[in-house]
């Protein structure tokens, strides 16, 4: 990496000047910050010197700057404040960052610092009820988290645990026997038309005790594998499950494992009996429980009064089956806010298990995401006020069709038809990941298709620009030029931006932050519009005119490295 050389420049000549043996090279590596522009290329706070040198801050960063002389590739060190900020050569920078991305491509970016194994599950959905806006943004930021993972010199191992059994699967059953208004379900889009029965149905059980004593006895045949429901289970379970994997191909996920719930269920019983033997779990009321209160978790419940297993002791159950197969370094579970208290007791239980299933558990993270809002508020499948995947699609594809159409009148059908996928699944994903995961989202669909501002298409489109005046250059772009000649604000920008990729990179794979790559992608656009706006590319000199073209050749393949980490495609034409 380019940049790489530079910082470990200004490193090896920090440790040199502070000279004290807890301040090595990895630490004062993590302290250097990457400053505003006009205040040089890094920086570093010399906050953390003051406990040792028994001075200010700023009289440290004096003292080091009268100390430490200018070399090659350090032009320049000056103190500002608390602060000590390094100038590096910029012609060297754009040069060894401009030539570092086109011989490496699409590898520009990478590494391979990771070497580790790392188990990712995300999406979750449900089978037997349709897929809404919250599921996208858990598939987002699961496939994401993966490819950056993936690019950083990880091995990642891509799962996906659904709910195939259990209430919901009972009420949906329930009213395709009952409720007579659906009739015979249609030959398509079944998911919808399962889902569509879920919530009639649970609104007509909801508050009625027998209605709701029958559901409980349709699942324990369920349970029990009853032929004929069983037979109805597996057909409208499949319709579920054929439905999922043309999504994964939206969003370009290849799953290595699926779990279901309905594989966990007496693998669930069984774990709950060995812990009530070992002492861990106790009987209360007829359930089996595990008490946490001595750890602030409260109550875990495995089994209720029933006998049934619920997701606690069959994510134990699904935690055994992992372990017995894949030697992992980490596993992350994508699952909304509202579970973090589940996965706190889960992560405790396995702790207390002792042996593999606590080292397991020191392995486990789980990666929060908040709820995903419209401008009418939360949604919820069981009372039906929800947007479906297929309606989000449906009015995503549409507004970027009518988009194409409106710039490309000589387009056929198929170039609208591809070039307005992209851009509808450019402006989904973007708006699911550009945001902080933890936080709630608002979507809403038309902000996010706009080809300004902070979407996905924005940045699509800054590739395309760029492809559209190369395609007019006509030529091959020349492999050297004179980056001497790159002196004003807005190259030096684009220049600081490029050589910051790979650095932003390991920070989203290390933080699991999709987020940084999101921002750094929209920053890096806007630096690039900012300087096609104000600085001639194809009419300057001739000299300038070949580091310019170079430069943008640099910015194109960034560009498209960052937009397939977040799986969103590059197009070359918009």
């Amino acid at each position: 990496m380019a940049e790489d050389s530079f910082k470990e420049e200004v490193v090896a000549i920090l440790v040199k000047s502070i000279s004290n043996k807890e301040f090595d090279k990895s630490k004062v590596s993590e302290l250097i910050e990457v400053p505003q522009q006009e205040f040089g290329d890094y920086a570093f706070p010399c906050f953390v010197l003051a406990r040792i040198y028994k001075k200010s801050p700023q009289e440290i960063a004096n003292d080091l700057a009268d100390k430490i002389k200018p070399g090659k590739k350090v032009t320049k060190v000056q103190a500002t404040g608390p602060y000590l900020n390094f100038f590096v050569d910029k012609e060297e920078v754009a040069e060894s960052t401009v030539a570092d991305i086109l011989n490496k491509k699409e590898a520009y970016g990478s590494s391979k610092n990771g070497k580790k194994t790392v188990m990712v599950e995300f999406f979750h959905a449900n089978t037997h009820k349709a897929v809404h806006i919250g599921h996208i943004r858990n598939i987002c930021l699961g496939e994401s988290i993966s490819r950056t993972l993936e690019f950083t010199g990880n091995k990642v191992v891509r799962v996906n645990y659904q709910g195939d059994i259990g209430p919901h699967v009972a009420k949906c059953l329930w009213g395709m026997i009952n409720i007579k208004k659906f009739g015979k379900p249609p030959s398509a889009n079944r998911l919808r038309w399962l889902a569509d029965v879920y919530v009639n149905a649970n609104k007509t059980i909801e508050g009625n005790e027998k209605l709701e004593a029958e559901v409980k006895q349709l699942l324990l045949k369920i349970y029990n594998k009853d032929k004929e429901l069983n037979k109805l289970w597996n057909e409208t379970r499949q319709w579920c499950l054929d439905e999922f994997e043309e999504m994964y191909k939206d969003f370009g996920v290849k799953y290595k494992e699926l779990y279901f719930e309905s594989g966990m269920e007496f693998p669930a019983r069984d774990i709950s009996k060995q812990l009530l033997k070992k002492g861990i779990a106790k009987e209360s009321d007829g359930a089996v429980i595990i008490d946490l209160k001595s750890h602030k978790l409260g109550i875990f419940v495995l089994v209720t009064q029933d006998g049934t297993a619920l997701y606690s002791s069959k994510d134990i159950a699904l935690a055994q089956k992992k372990m017995s197969k894949y030697s992992l370094d980490k596993s992350i579970h994508v699952v909304g806010k509202e579970q973090e208290l589940h996965f706190k007791q889960l992560f405790k239980t396995l702790e207390i298990m002792g042996g593999k299933e606590k080292e397991f558990a020191g392995k486990s993270y789980h990666l929060i995401y908040g709820l995903v809002m419209l401008p009418t508020g939360k949604m919820s499948s069981r009372s039906g006020s929800v947007v479906f995947y297929d309606e989000l699609k449906d009015e995503l594809l549409s507004l970027a069709t009518a988009e194409v159409k409106k710039r490309h009148k000589d387009w056929n059908q198929k170039q609208v038809d591809e070039t307005a996928k992209k851009i509808a699944f450019a402006a989904l994903k973007l708006g699911m990941i550009y945001r902080d995961n933890e936080k709630q989202l608002v979507f809403d669909w038309e902000q996010a298709m706009n080809f300004e501002g902070e979407t996905g298409p924005y940045i699509q489109y800054a590739h395309a620009r760029i492809c559209s005046i190369l395609e007019k250059y006509g030529k091959k772009v020349a492999t050297t030029a004179d980056f001497s000649l790159l002196k004003e604000k807005e190259e030096q920008l684009l220049i600081r931006l490029l050589s910051q990729f790979p650095a932003t990179v390991e920070a989203a794979a290390s933080n699991y932050k999709p987020l940084l790559i999101a921002r750094y992608l929209l920053d890096l656009s806007q630096a690039f519009n900012n300087f096609y706006h104000q600085h001639p590319i194809l009419k300057a000199e001739e000299d300038v005119k070949k580091a310019r073209l170079l430069l943008i050749t640099a910015v194109k393949q960034v560009l498209k490295n960052g937009l397939n980490l977040l799986a969103i495609e590059a197009p070359e034409k918009m």
